[in-house]
């Protein structure tokens, strides 16, 4: 089996709901943190990566728990095999 963690694609649907549930929009979440459009939707989009500092960042703003980040930064996306 070839394993690469690059190749390890999240599901990050609870935390734009939650963006949602605090801000009612993005843009509106975007005034809160230093981070521009194009780059939030690529990091929502898993296009792009997370880093420490940003989890903790939204973490902060979005009033998520240490315990809670694995939820929100680390559920993996369940790919669905067709036969």
């Amino acid at each position: 089996m070839d394993f690469s963690y690059d190749s390890i694609e999240y599901d990050y649907s609870k935390l734009k709901g939650r963006i949602t549930e605090k801000f009612g929009t993005q843009s509106e979440f975007l005034k809160a943190i230093t981070m521009s459009e194009p780059t939030l939707i690529k990091k929502l989009n898993g296009k792009s990566k997370f880093c420490q500092s940003e989890m903790e960042m939204f973490c902060e703003v979005l009033n998520i728990s240490t315990d809670e980040i694995p939820i929100y930064f680390f559920t993996r996306k369940v790919r669905k095999n067709l036969i």
